[in-house]
Parts: structure tokens; sequence; C-alpha cells
């Protein structure tokens, strides 16, 4: 019988081992505050000792993992309250960023952010909700950005909520999409007609709106 010359499958990297774990906490098979074994992660997947290590080290980078001495890693927990508060963090400093960048009424940032609502609105008769998410960080991040603001940036990457970010991006449905894009497009029309009161108002609405629906969410996945 003749050998096989094609090549033995390639051990997956430490990078593909972090899209393995974070998709299973995305949808909810690794569950915040579950242990993630180093051996079953090995056997389910084929990889190295030391790729699964890295994986884990870069998650817990990300804010999806926790790593503790003698216990090992699991998945990062908190509860509703303690986002609750984060939201009410956000809507201040993200409202204040807002009201910046649309005083700054800088061309090109307008113009970046046009752009991005453009793919949004794509997005939703797609019906792309994973897309959107990301695309929603972006249209966040690139407000922040604009203003100018490197103190409200700083504080904002420390209230990072990753995995009630997962959780949200993952359950867009027909409604929560045009929801948030409507919003998205209210906001880009105040900023586009010099409005900073009014687009900080209507940043610090979306962002609570935001909160009220992730809650909606985490009990009806958790249900």
């Amino acid at each position: 019988m003749p050998q096989s010359t094609e090549p033995p499958p390639r051990p997956p990297t430490g990078l593909e081992i972090a899209d393995w774990v974070r998709q299973r906490i995305r949808t909810g098979r690794f569950v915040p505050g579950q242990r993630l074994v180093e051996v079953d992660i090995i056997r389910q997947t084929g990889a190295s000792r030391s790729k699964v290590r890295e994986a884990l080290q870069r998650l817990e980078g990300e804010g999806l993992v926790e790593i503790e001495e003698f216990r090992g890693a699991s998945v990062r927990s908190s509860t509703l309250d303690e986002v609750r508060q984060i939201y009410r963090a956000r809507m201040a400093l993200e409202g204040m960023a807002m009201h910046d960048f649309t005083a700054k009424a800088d061309p090109a940032m307008i113009a970046r952010l046009q752009d991005l609502q453009d793919q949004l609105d794509a997005c939703v008769k797609d019906r792309a909700p994973d897309r959107f998410g990301r695309l929603n960080n972006e249209w966040h991040r690139l407000i922040v950005e604009g203003s100018g603001n490197n103190v409200i940036a700083e504080h904002l990457q420390r209230l990072n909520v990753p995995i009630h970010r997962l959780l949200f991006e993952s359950f867009y449905d027909d409604d929560r999409l045009n929801t948030a894009n409507a919003d998205h497009r209210a906001m880009l029309a105040l900023i586009v007609a010099g409005d900073a009161d009014g687009a900080e108002r209507a940043m610090r609405r979306h962002i609570g709106d935001g909160f009220e629906t992730l809650a909606r969410i985490e009990d009806e996945f958790y249900s």
C-alpha cells in the first residue's frame, strides 16, 4: 500500500487557539468563572502546551481570561451591577468626547465617520451582526480619537468589559441592529449640524440604552 504524500496537519498557532477559546466564550460554551484546563484544550485542539499558554496569556491581555497562580486560567466574570457602573462612567466620558469631537468639526474625521456609517448601514441591510459589532466599536473609538482628549481615551481603555461586549455583539437581532444604527445616524446628523450639546446628550442616551439592551440580552442568554 503506497504511503500518503500528504503532510501531517500542522498544530494550531497561539492566535488560532485564542480565536477558538474566544468563540466558545462568545457562544456561551465557556461561561464566566469557568476554569480553562490546559490539558482539555490540548486534547480538543491538538495544540502544544506552549501554544495554549500563549493563547491564554493573549486572552488575559484582552481582559477575557484571568490567570491566577496555582489555580490556572478561568473565564473572567463581572456582575451586572459592576457593568452598570462602567456604563455610567462611559456615558459621561463618551458624552464629553462626543461634545469635543463635534465642537472641533474636523472635516477629515467627519468623513471617516461617514464612511463607517455607510458600512454600518450596509451591515443592517445585509443582516451582518458580527461585522456591525466590530464597526460599532470602530465608530466609538473614532469619536474618542477625534475629540483629542487623551485622558478620556486612557480611562475608557480601563473601562472595557469584553465578556459583555462579546455577548452584545453576538446577539444583535434585526430590531437591535436598526435601533443602534438609527442612534448612530442621528448622532452623525447632530455632528454635521455642529450641535455639540445635542450630540453629547444623544451619546449619553445611546450608551444608557445600550446597557439596558445588554441587561435584557444577558437575561435571554442565561435563562
